[in-house]
C-alpha cells in the first residue's frame, strides 16, 4: 500500500521560513509529477506548486518567489521550501502525488496534511 506522509508543519512568526517534507512508501514504480496543496480554515484547498519528475515547476501566484518545490526521486521525497510567512500562509498543507503503482496505474495519492500556522 502507497501512503504519502507530510512532516515540517509547525508555528512560526510572520516572516519566518518553515521546510515541509512529504515521502512516499510502499511498493510502487516510480513518481510522476508531486504537488502541494493547502487549505485555510473557511477557504477551499488550492494549490501551491507543482514539480514534474524531471523537476519543472510551477506556483501559485500567491507563493511565487516566496516558496521554492523540490524533490528527490531516490529518496521518493517532495520538499516545501517557504519563506516570508505571512499570516495568510496559515493552512493545512497536503502533498499529493500521481504514482505509478507496481502493474503501472497511474493514481493519485494524498497525504494526511500538515498544520503551518504563521503568527503576527
Amino acid at each position: 500500500q502507497v501512503q504519502l506522509v507530510e512532516s515540517g508543519g509547525g508555528l512560526v512568526q510572520t516572516g519566518g521560513s518553515l521546510r515541509l517534507s512529504c515521502s512516499a512508501s510502499g511498493s510502487f514504480n516510480n513518481i510522476n509529477i508531486m504537488r502541494w496543496y493547502r487549505q485555510a480554515p473557511g477557504k477551499q484547498r488550492e494549490l501551491v506548486a507543482t514539480i514534474t519528475r524531471a523537476d519543472a515547476t510551477d506556483y501559485a501566484d500567491s507563493v511565487k518567489g516566496r516558496f521554492t518545490i523540490s524533490r528527490d526521486n531516490a529518496k521518493n521525497t517532495v520538499y516545501l521550501q517557504m519563506r516570508s510567512l505571512t499570516p495568510e500562509d496559515t493552512a493545512v498543507y497536503y502533498c499529493n502525488a500521481d504514482i505509478w503503482t507496481t502493474d503501472w496505474n497511474l493514481r493519485l495519492y494524498w497525504g494526511q496534511g500538515t498544520q503551518v500556522t504563521v503568527s503576527s
